[in-house]
């Protein structure tokens, strides 16, 4: 796959937590709790994404450019959207971004393409789940609870479309004005989460737990950002020191690179994880707005 350090721990990351979602189900299936198949559909739609994320499905135009941030630089990959290439392009030649927030800023427009693709991903097996749906000729029970998953699939599309205009909006505010040194959260997810969490029918007191949980989230983030550099610092050591032909040397590199990998992992999958339950807390609340 050509991955690199940080991009391999990354999908260790996804792959555990999809292998322990997918347990799950089984034991939920077992129980005959889902009869009308929307955790499985969701279990699929999720490997989807991680095998787009991550170029592992075959296909040659959704494999992504191994272009970390820390060792690459911003140049070395592309947005896919000519809105979001304008506006980083604008920010670039700004002079309003010190290097240390052009990385920052880099990763809020990263993460904002990944949301994009993610969409897509969803409408896609949308448009195919309606497909199949509108050739069936006699209506039944099951197409009843069919047409129930396709109503909550929708109902997590319009989540995912506004989630992707409020983040539209911050990218093209803050590249224009610079960054709020007044601003309570510097993490795209985090900043996301905050503000979908600010529609949602939380009362004052639940928005204000949930504003502490989400500082406790964003320090998590930071100290795994903080060894994903590590790690990939220590990638670029290890390759060197193994054309040095030092055995001893090497050996202690690959002691220190394996303790980071393996931190860079756990940590990466605490936040996913985490990063699943505020968003599922989240989804509920915008729920029963809409109810």
């Amino acid at each position: 796959l050509h991955l690199s350090a940080v991009k391999l721990a990354e999908l260790h990351s996804d792959l555990k937590i999809q292998e322990k979602d997918e347990l799950s189900w089984k034991k939920l299936k077992a129980e005959g709790l889902d009869e009308d198949g929307e955790k499985e559909a969701k279990l699929r739609r999720n490997l989807n994404v991680i095998m787009t994320k991550y170029g592992m499905n075959g296909r040659k135009d959704s494999q992504l450019v191994d272009a970390n941030y820390i060792k690459d630089g911003t140049e070395s990959d592309t947005l896919d959207d000519p809105r979001l290439e304008k506006l980083w392009s604008k920010a670039k030649t700004s002079g309003k971004f010190s290097d240390e927030e052009l990385d920052k800023l880099w990763r809020e427009f990263k993460h904002h393409k990944e949301k994009i693709r993610e969409y897509n991903i969803l409408l896609e097996t949308v448009s195919r789940t309606e497909d199949i749906h509108k050739n069936v000729i006699n209506p039944s029970e099951e197409n009843l609870v069919k047409e129930e998953i396709l109503h909550n699939k929708h109902r997590e599309l319009k989540d995912k479309l506004r989630s992707i205009n409020q983040g539209f909006e911050r990218l093209r505010k803050v590249s224009h004005q610079g960054y709020d040194t007044t601003s309570e959260f510097e993490e795209p997810r985090v900043i996301d989460l905050w503000d979908m969490a600010k529609s949602a029918n939380f009362t004052e007191k639940e928005l204000e737990s949930f504003r502490e949980e989400l500082k406790h989230f964003e320090a998590k983030i930071e100290k795994h950002h903080h060894y994903q550099k590590q790690l990939e610092i220590s990638h670029q050591k290890l390759k060197h020191v193994e054309g040095t032909g030092d055995k001893d040397h090497l050996n202690r590199n690959k002691e220190k690179y394996a303790m980071l990998e393996e931190k860079t992992k756990e940590l990466g999958y605490k936040v996913k994880k985490h990063l699943q339950d505020l968003s599922s807390r989240i989804s509920q609340g915008l729920q029963h707005n809409e109810l």
